[in-house]
């Protein structure tokens, strides 16, 4: 549904823009669900406003991801090597819990290159 006027010109054009968008809804909600976000779980801890927060910063760690995505080098590395987001976090919660990382560089380099940091 839209309200702009439709129109011999313009309604094939608006039905390829409201399928593109759907498409875009659909995949990032699944993978919210999904891939390791787990927003499909019910947030109703708390006495007021905990669901919220933990809803917000679901929303928030998937736009870093998603900026990581497409603009951090090594994180493409660490993806290509790890495979999926799921498994890039069980990764990334496994090599934290065990080892101190100066930095994103070397936690990053350490992922892809499967080597622990030097002390």
């Amino acid at each position: 549904m839209t309200s702009l006027p439709l129109t011999a010109e313009n309604v094939v054009e608006t039905a390829a823009c409201a399928r593109a968008r759907r498409k875009i809804e659909n995949e990032s909600f699944n993978v919210l669900k999904n891939h390791g976000y787990h927003l499909e779980h019910n947030f109703g801890h708390g006495k007021q406003h905990l669901a919220q927060v933990f809803v917000l910063l679901n929303l928030l760690a998937f736009a870093f991801h998603t900026v990581c995505d497409s603009v951090e080098n090594l994180w493409q590395e660490a993806r290509a090597v790890l495979g999926t987001r799921k498994g890039l976090f069980t990764d990334l919660h496994t090599i934290t819990a065990y080892f101190f990382f100066p930095d994103w560089n070397a936690l990053c380099s350490a992922m892809v290159q499967g080597n622990a940091p030097s002390p």
